[in-house]
Parts: C-alpha cells; structure tokens; sequence
C-alpha cells in the first residue's frame, strides 16, 4: 500500500492511501466532532481494502460519503447544503457517481433519505461500517442500501485507520463508543448507542504503529473518555454482572491513561472529552504525574445554574463541578480548562444565565465551545419541553458568553508571557510563510520564526506576546521530548 500526501483546500495534509490495483475513487467530507473525523479514518481504511482509493477530487469519485453530525440544526443544514452539491455534480459531471451519508444524522432520519428526499443512494449508520461493502454491492445492483443497527460491541479495534487529515505528526486514537449519560438536549445516546470500551491492547498496538510512522501525538479519544472500561468486553452498564476475576482485571482510564505514558515516553498525549460526573482524582493525579500528558482537561458544564442543570440531566451540580475545579487547579496547577456552554435552553431565565456568567468569572476557562440552543428531535428535550426563549434572548445571551469567554481568553493567554513552553511543530502559521505553528501542553497555539526547525520537533519558545487565542514567541532550542 503507497501513501501519497496532498494538501486540501484548507491547507491541511491529507494522507492518500492507495493500492495499485484499485480502480474505483473515494471522496469522503467529515463534519462535527473528532469521532467523526476519526470513524472517516476507519471507513477509508475499511474501502481501501474494498477496491477504492482516496481522492480530493469532488468530480472524479466514483463514491461519495459524508460523515454527519445530529448534535445542532445547523450542523444538519450545512451537511444538506453538501449533498446539494454533490448531487449537482451528479447531475452534471458524474452520472455513475454514488452518493452516501454516513454517521449521526444517518442514525437519526435513517429512511428518510431514501424515501422522502431521494439525495443519496447508502445511509450507514456509525457502528455498521464494516457492512459497507456489502451495501455497495446492493447498490451497484440498482437498489437503496441502508443498515443503521446499532451494536453493543462494535469499537472497530480490528481496523487500522487510514490517517486522512494528517500532518503525519498528530492523530487520533479511538478508546471508547456510545454514551450512557441520557443528558436531554443530546442526541449522541441515540444515535451512537450504549458505552462500550475497547480492548487496551489492540489501543496500544495501533500507538505503537503510530509511534513507528514518526507521529509525535494521540488524543485519545470518546464521547466520555472518563467511562472508560475494559473487563473483557461488554457495555460499561452490565460491569456489574461481570465475574470476580473481570472485575479484578479490569481497566478503567487512569490506568488506560498511565500504560500509555509510560509505554510512550516521548509521545505527547491528549484526550477528550471529559464529562465532570465521570472524572475522578486519579485521573488527575496520572496526568499531573506524568510530563508527556498534556496539562489540558476539556470539561463541558453547559450551564451555570443548578435548575437548568438538573432539567438538562446533567448528574453533577455546580458545587460539585467547582470542587472539581479546585482539584485540577491544586493537583495541575498548571492545567488549561476549557468548557461547552448553551445559551437559551428551555425554561432558562435571566437569572439563570446570570449564574453561567458567574461560573465562567469563577473559573476563568481558556477558551470554549459556545452555542444557542437548538432542539433535536428525539431527545428528551425535545419531546417534552416548550423552546421557549425567544430567539433574539438566546443569541443574545449567547453573544454575552462569548464576550466574556474573550476576556477571559486574554487573560489566560497573558499568564504566559515571559515564560518558556514546550511545543509541538505541527504546521505553517496562517499568517506567515516564515512562521510555524503548534500547541503547547495546554493546547494553546504557539507561532514563533521557522529558524532551521521542521514540522514534528518539540522546541522550547519563550512567549514575548499573545492574542486572545495564540501566543507568539521566538525558539530557545530544542525540549527534552526531542
């Protein structure tokens, strides 16, 4: 198998792997959150061996696949604004080309593609992708393919991942799948089903053929990275029911956590993401231990009232979410935090969101994830309660949440002036041709001269000035992870 390295419009490197004797074309757009990103990994990996190659060419595939995301209305509007596109140039360039949708929004309005909206020709739901060949087959014979099944086992630790947007430096590692946490304004347990873990060692040998391709870098990645646990298969909800020897055995993330760092000294390691009734003090106490784990913990809140907390089921109260705080910032003193926030959700009034601005003040998060509510069919949410803040009221306490988040941002960044830290050569800066760009431990961009340095070194930069969300600065030489 060759791998050829383009770059995207974006200016991202986009690995091609490719098999001599493959004659049919994969375009493949992944939208939503790093598990989508990382299943398209697994789908090309899954094609590749089914007779497709990758392309960025739109116009010359033979198949078209767009991984999908359920989690807002707008994120639905721009994947039905893509299939647009892909079907006009159905229409006008390439009759033969066979559109499909893929992932959440796959699971969600599963025969509705195919029957009401007659756009696509495949719907393949997140835990059915090894049935793609199968499904290809169907419609290569004229018919409408569709398997939307959820699984109870399905974690995909038998397929190596075709890295597609890479640098060749950082990727992402799949450890866990589904959601037990039934919070209402969520659709990812219907859509991704029950939490499931993946075997640690098949998640430490595919590290270790990352390690050996030159990637500096893993997230480890799940909807809750926190549920992590392996006690020989199953769903997380039946441990319970697990032999005395199951239980002995079993690894959660702490210990999932430290077999990686101490497996891979000089990798750098990430996760996400983080829900705060799931995260325990060991955890905190591995990261803080061990240098190659970085200082940055994503921990969602979604609302700073207690009353709106509890109507979005979210099973920890502010109290208990600051105590949290207090523990990351005792334990990793050092340590970047980072939140979700949703303006609007139903019944949320003035004071309520007066508390989301207090919990931001207390916290001071690095930066955020900020968003309107959107209701989505199916949840909780959905069916049972009225979205009744009236849009300009959402957008603009929404606008006051990002106003704020800026400020803070400034803050953090500022804290950093003067000091050195660690970085990761990841890209070209945006901005300049003589500069690069990469992360720090607390996943801050750093920008600083290119000098004789090259994409995948760790160097040391003294931080000399900030924006709100990047710190600039100039080289001092090489860091020990070298």
């Amino acid at each position: 198998m060759e791998k050829i390295i383009e770059e995207n419009k974006q200016g991202q490197s986009l690995v091609l792997e490719t098999k001599k004797e493959n004659t049919k074309k994969l375009y493949i757009e992944s939208y939503g959150c790093a598990m989508n990103f990382s299943d398209s990994e697994i789908v090309a990996s899954i094609l590749v061996n089914g007779g497709y190659n990758t392309t960025q060419i739109l116009e010359e595939a033979d198949l078209v696949l767009v991984n999908t995301c359920s989690i807002r209305d707008k994120a639905e509007q721009t994947i039905r604004k893509r299939l647009e596109k892909y079907n006009a140039v159905k229409r006008e360039v390439n009759p033969k080309m066979k559109v499909g949708v893929l992932g959440c929004m796959a699971e969600r309005l599963k025969e509705k593609f195919l029957e009401e909206e007659k756009i696509v020709d495949l719907v393949v739901g997140p835990d059915a992708y090894k049935d793609l060949p199968n499904l290809l087959a169907e419609v290569e014979e004229g018919r409408d393919a569709i398997n939307v099944i959820l699984s109870k086992e399905e974690t995909y630790g038998d397929i190596s991942p075709v890295r597609l947007m890479s640098n060749g430096i950082t990727a992402l590692v799949s450890i866990t799948r589904g959601c037990d946490n039934m919070c209402t304004f969520c659709v990812v347990p219907f859509t991704r089903g029950r939490e499931r873990s993946r075997e640690p060692q098949s998640i430490m040998t595919e590290i270790q053929d990352l390690w050996s391709l030159g990637f500096k870098e893993i997230t480890l990645l799940g909807q809750n990275v926190d549920s992590y646990l392996w006690y020989g298969g199953g769903l997380k909800k039946d441990f319970d029911k697990a032999t005395d020897m199951q239980k002995a055995t079993a690894v959660g993330f702490d210990q999932l956590l430290e077999m990686v760092a101490v497996a891979f000294p000089k990798m750098r390691i990430r996760f996400s993401t983080s829900n705060p009734q799931d995260m325990h003090e060991e955890v905190l106490h591995v990261i803080a231990k061990h240098p190659n784990i970085c200082k940055h913990i994503h921990l969602p809140v979604q609302s700073g009232s207690n009353r709106i907390l509890k109507e979005m089921n979210r099973l920890h109260s502010r109290e208990e979410y600051i105590e949290l705080i207090n523990k990351i910032n005792t334990i990793i003193p050092n340590c970047c935090i980072t939140q979700d926030m949703i303006a609007g959700f139903p019944t949320e009034t003035e004071e309520d969101h007066q508390d989301t601005l207090s919990l931001m003040e207390r916290v001071k998060y690095s930066f955020g994830y900020m968003y309107a509510y959107s209701e989505r069919p199916g949840t909780l949410a959905g069916r049972k309660m009225e979205d009744d803040v009236p849009e300009e009221t959402k957008f603009r306490r929404l606008q006051e949440i990002v106003d704020l988040q800026r400020k803070h941002s400034t803050f953090r960044t500022q804290e950093f002036l003067g000091q050195t830290v660690e970085v990761l050569i990841e890209k070209e800066s945006k901005k300049s041709p003589n500069d690069w760009a990469g992360r720090n431990s607390q996943s801050i961009t750093v920008v600083f001269p290119k000098e004789n340095y090259k994409i995948g070194d760790f160097v040391n930069v003294k931080i000399t000035n900030c924006t709100s969300g990047t710190l600039i600065g100039a080289t001092v030489g090489y860091s020990e992870m070298n």
